[in-house]
């Protein structure tokens, strides 16, 4: 169990360089291990994630060597030059992972078994696994649809014209890693655009693909040569200190380096709609944009999210969530069942957490309605929470006890080792200004 900091006077003062984005982490050992010659990764996310695709691949002959905050991937050459792995793909508590490799390696020539904890074997494969077995793979799943199961060698791949019935930027790159290998072309239509990380790197390693908004084509690439890959912050936990430096009196944050990929960045336009201003600074624009993000404390307004906003912010609800029972009115979240079948059921673990810090919300089929204003407090002067094993509401969890009365305890701070290993420690030199 781990006693949470709350924010002294000076509130939370300084700068902070989150870790390398989870999304692009994962992708860029991918498309090393299918590209000729060395890929360098600077700047990887070193989180258990991440660990989890390095391993991966590293069973399937795949030589990554690591040095201090950088990778060097060599290369496979092609999809065809993987080796079978001696035991299963263990993919720990990464859904990235299982989802993404499912559709690289979807036409191998051996079985391959597929494994995962017990957090991911209760998350659905089913909305992968249909669309892949329609191009000629051969999924074996527990109950169709969930971890442990095997990949089953395939002949190869046929191209499919696929409507996504959710807008998933994982299952979408599965069909698009599944695509690249396919006979003829692939055609991916969306519901909504979500984030498009696979087929920027895709380009980046000389690969084509044609996107027209929400339609996706992808035929048989050209060879992949290996590049450098420079990987931004992950916005994603960058929220966390947006919402921190908003919510915590006397607060003023600046957050290195961060990735602002246009459909990554939901969760500025929706903090901007609740009247924050953040300001971007010393931007630059490679594969990926990116920039400084400037924060100070102030007041926020409750609005409405809806389904369209929720692709390009899902993994920020949480703490979104938080900045809606620190703002003023009501903030409704619909839209969002996809929250349901993350690491935990988030809207239930939201609503659990909220009220135990007294906050006045509303759980729904798809959402949350969320009452702000009423200052964070603790029903007893100590209490115990649980993430639940979910890294994200345990980071939602340490923001929220800078600005709690009473003292609020974390259960399972292990949790953040998922995608942010230093979490409490970065939060907690903002707190080291002399008062």
């Amino acid at each position: 169990m781990q006693a949470l900091a709350k924010a002294g006077q000076n509130g939370l003062q300084g700068t902070v360089q989150v870790p390398g984005d989870k999304s692009i982490s994962h992708r860029a050992l991918m498309f090393g291990a299918i590209a000729a010659g060395q890929t360098e990764i600077h700047d990887f996310l070193p989180s258990a994630d991440v660990y989890s695709t390095m391993a991966a691949l590293r069973a399937l002959g795949v030589q990554v060597e690591e040095k201090e905050h950088d990778l060097v991937v060599t290369g496979r050459g092609g999809f065809q030059n993987f080796r079978a792995p001696k035991q299963a793909l263990d993919f720990g508590n990464s859904g990235t992972s299982t989802r993404l490799l499912m559709g690289l390696l979807a036409a191998q020539p051996f079985d391959m078994a597929i494994e995962g904890d017990a957090s991911l074997s209760k998350r659905p494969l089913k909305r992968v696994s249909e669309p892949l077995n329609q191009m000629g793979a051969h999924f074996d799943l527990r109950d169709g649809n969930y971890l442990p199961g095997t990949i089953r060698a395939s002949a190869g791949l046929k191209a499919i014209d696929y409507d996504l019935p959710v807008a998933s930027a994982q299952v979408k790159s599965a069909l698009i890693f599944a695509g690249m290998q396919a006979e003829g072309t692939t055609r991916i239509v969306s519901p909504l655009i979500s984030r498009d990380h696979t087929e920027r790197m895709l380009r980046k390693f000389g690969g084509q693909i044609k996107v027209a908004g929400k339609v996706i084509e992808i035929a048989a690439q050209p060879q992949l040569e290996g590049q450098v890959i420079d990987v931004p912050g992950d916005i994603s936990s960058a929220a966390f200190f947006l919402v921190a430096g908003l919510i915590t009196p006397n607060s003023k944050l600046r957050l290195k380096k961060v990735g602002i990929n246009p459909t990554r960045t939901g969760v500025i336009t929706l903090l901007e709609r609740m009247g924050a201003q953040i300001k971007l600074d010393k931007f630059q624009d490679d594969a990926e944009p990116v920039a400084d993000l400037l924060v100070e404390s102030q007041p926020l307004h409750g609005i409405e999210i809806g389904a369209a906003d929720i692709p390009a912010a899902v993994d920020e609800l949480p703490i979104l969530a938080l900045a809606a029972a620190c703002a003023q009115g009501q903030t409704i979240i619909s839209g969002a069942e996809e929250l349901r079948v993350k690491e935990s059921d988030r809207i239930a673990e939201m609503v659990k957490v909220l009220q135990s810090l007294g906050v006045d919300v509303e759980e729904k089929p798809d959402g949350m309605v969320i009452k702000g204003g009423r200052p964070l407090k603790t029903a007893k002067p100590e209490i115990a929470l649980s993430a639940n094993g979910d890294h994200r509401l345990a980071m939602v969890i340490a923001v929220a006890a800078l600005v709690t009365e009473g003292q609020v305890n974390l259960l399972d701070p292990e949790a953040m080792r998922v995608s942010y290993p230093n979490f409490l420690q970065d939060l907690t030199n903002l707190m080291k200004v002399k008062e």
